[in-house]
């Protein structure tokens, strides 16, 4: 039996060597998990939050209540000078994004974002409709990038 650690550096690392790759490559869901991880060390330098400012399932409606007994949601997050406000229906979600100006909206949940749109020179986009569960919307614009807190829509 050899002495722990070898005495020669160049059976050390061999031996080091041959340890690490006897279990065979990293997985491949490890790799994708790692990479996920990195990409998010710089997400509140790139991200405004724009907080929910308005819900109609919780606030009472501004001008009293509406005569229409759909089942439309509408949510309205702020962030500065930017509103994003949306419809949640049980077809999906429609939108407009102020400052109006193209871009890209994309619908986010905990396993990954889950839709995305393009955003037309008004303001406006569609989204299908969300999963349960925590939900968020990313908007990026030539002139700025924001994100809405989580809030389950379902």
């Amino acid at each position: 039996m050899e002495p722990w650690p070898p005495v020669d550096d160049h059976a050390l690392t061999a031996e080091l060597g041959a340890a690490l790759w006897a279990i065979g490559p990293v997985p491949e869901e490890f790799l994708g998990a790692g990479r996920a991880a990195f990409t998010w060390r710089t997400v509140d330098t790139e991200l405004a939050l724009a907080e929910l400012t308005f819900d109609s399932a919780c606030d009472a409606e501004p001008a009293g209540p509406t005569r229409s007994a759909g089942s439309a949601r509408t949510l309205s997050f702020r962030s500065g000078p930017v509103v994003l406000e949306i419809e949640v229906t049980d077809a999906g979600i429609v939108g407009q994004l102020s400052p109006p100006g193209g871009g890209r909206v994309s619908a986010q949940t905990a396993s990954g974002s889950y839709d995305e749109a393009a955003v037309d020179t008004v303001g406006f986009f569609s989204l299908g409709s969300p999963p349960p569960g925590p939900v968020r919307l990313c908007a990026q614009t030539d002139e700025y990038v924001v994100a809405t807190a989580w809030v389950s829509l379902r």
